[in-house]
């Protein structure tokens, strides 16, 4: 269906697609979460079509009439550029499968959501969605997301900025970053999880010219102060929530 009014107004229907879990909880204009966060298993094999099926539902159930969506992989304009670990047949453990990938490579995500909802939709990459959640408007923030894997994201006096994607790109010649500082390799090794931590957001600090780091995402909960010392800025530990809460800001910026 075409694209509701954008007068439409009350609660919103933010969903965190996630390689592990899809998460969903309606939210004020304000951002304030008004109810349970609910959370589904995100299916494996995660082909388009699949994933696009169970979105759907979800957001047709709720009844509401504009949703925000986050999707673990780099996007433009809600199309798919590299689809993560949702190419990986089986999760974040197991090898990426190239069908999987090739299918969602240029991929409509925003579209094709449209299409099967009765919601006004908007989909931009998780840690994108996260960055609408804590950024607090003043200089350049960067947002760091862990969870199954890693994301970033860059704000700039309050304003997005497209900067490159990370997830499946190599860290040090050790794996890709989803690889090495997602839930597998936090469980695997803790210490070395952290100090390798340290040194890939000192870099992403350096590299984005950042004056304030956030950290968020499940597994933010893992990361000390003593964690992040080194890294040559501020930094401010957020809630698990700021995803969810950033479905208000994005959809208030179009």
């Amino acid at each position: 269906m075409a694209d509701a009014p954008t007068t439409l107004r009350g609660p919103i229907l933010a969903v965190d697609i996630g390689a592990t879990f899809t998460k969903f909880c309606p939210v004020g204009e304000d951002g304030d979460l008004l109810d349970a966060i609910q959370r589904i298993n995100t299916p494996f094999p995660c082909w388009p079509l699949i994933l696009i099926e169970v979105v759907a539902r979800v957001i047709n159930e709720s009844g509401l009439s504009r949703a925000g969506v986050g999707f673990p992989g780099d996007m433009v304009e809600g199309r798919v550029v590299e689809p993560g670990n949702l190419s990986r047949a089986g999760g974040i453990t197991t090898p990426v499968d190239p069908a999987i990938e090739r299918a969602w490579r240029g991929f409509d995500v925003q579209g094709e959501l449209q299409k099967h909802c009765h919601a006004r939709v908007r989909v931009v990459n998780d840690a994108t969605l996260a960055a609408y959640g804590y950024a607090e408007g003043d200089g350049r923030e960067l947002v760091i997301t862990l969870g199954t894997g890693l994301g970033i994201s860059l704000v700039v006096d309050g304003k997005w900025q497209k900067i490159r994607d990370v997830g499946a790109a190599m860290y040090r010649d050790v794996g890709t970053y989803d690889e090495v500082f997602g839930e597998p390799s936090r469980a695997a090794d803790m210490a070395m999880w952290r100090l390798r931590l340290e040194d890939a957001i000192a870099g992403f600090v350096q590299e984005f010219a950042a004056e304030l780091v956030h950290v968020g995402g499940g597994n933010a909960r893992y990361v000390r102060n003593q964690d992040v010392a080194g890294i040559g800025c501020q930094v401010a530990f957020n809630d698990n929530e700021g995803t969810l809460r950033g479905a208000a800001r994005l959809l208030a910026a179009r």
